[in-house]
């Protein structure tokens, strides 16, 4: 959900103290347009610095939405100095949103080709590799483009780490946290080698994360797991590039940082008197 104090932080970031180019007289109607083609998220963002201007919406195409070259994403009707206000901040969310989107689209679409016909499906998911201040849009922007969220934040599921497990050990970590969690907060354990998988399996983890192993040693893994009732997730800079691969080894889930942290701006254009 997009606060009225989210959009008073993003409007004043950008109008500054003294904000003399949009003093424009009279009202205006603007558009949103695609200049490419990709999928759309953000939306609910971009409409909300509008109406909290006192701009209507009179037309918006929703999260999800696929879109081509020239496509009218969004259409605005208000006083001119709060459209012009409003355009920039809406771009630039709208954009970065649907930049996430398009990608974790392309993503999911990769792994679906490379698992037509087999008995299971892959999920793609994000990570918490998210700009401050902005998860809220970037975890529904994967949603928009058929992805997972993954945790929302610490509270939501207790993974455990390399760190932890040098400090404490595999086994005695998982003991460790699984006492202070409810039953209803699962454990995922990261392993980096294809011997450790069953053993946290077998010390309780509900997801075994499979950090930074190639596609061959990734599978091996799987193997090994297939007595457990454990999801597998493959994790460590997998590109899109790389998702058919992963997502052949028989993996649950394959989390990428780079689906919010490097998916590039889908490229929208915002033009008034239109």
């Amino acid at each position: 959900m997009i606060t009225d104090s989210q959009i008073e932080g993003w409007l004043r970031e950008d109008l500054g103290h003294h904000d003399v180019t949009n003093e424009v007289p009279g009202g205006t109607s603007g558009r949103l347009v695609a200049k490419e083609s990709g999928v759309l998220a953000g939306l609910d963002a971009a409409e909300a610095v509008f109406e909290y201007l006192d701009v209507d919406v009179t037309q918006s195409l929703a999260d999800g939405d696929p879109v081509d070259t020239g496509d009218t994403v969004l259409a605005v009707e208000g006083a001119a100095t709060d459209v012009l206000r409003g355009e920039r901040v809406a771009v630039n969310i709208a954009g970065h949103a649907s930049g996430i989107a398009t990608k974790t689209r392309r993503a999911v679409e990769r792994a679906n080709e490379a698992t037509a016909g087999a008995d299971s499906t892959v999920e793609i998911a994000a990570t918490r590799k998210t700009t401050p201040g902005l998860r809220g849009v970037e975890k529904r922007a994967v949603v928009a483009g058929g992805g997972d969220t993954h945790r929302l934040d610490l509270s939501h599921m207790v993974m455990v780490k390399d760190n932890q497990i040098a400090e404490l050990g595999l086994e005695e970590a998982i003991t460790r946290f699984d006492e202070q969690t409810s039953f209803a907060t699962k454990i995922d354990v990261e392993v980096e080698r294809v011997e450790d998988a069953p053993r946290a399996a077998a010390a309780g983890a509900d997801i075994v994360l499979l950090d930074n192993m190639t596609p061959g040693k990734t599978h091996d893994a799987v193997e090994l797991l297939a007595e457990y009732e454990t999801l597998a997730e493959a994790s460590g800079g997998i590109t899109v590039e790389d998702v058919p691969a992963y997502a052949k080894t028989g993996v649950d889930v394959i989390s990428m940082g780079s689906l919010t942290h490097s998916a590039p701006a889908l490229d929208l254009s915002f033009g008034t008197g239109e």
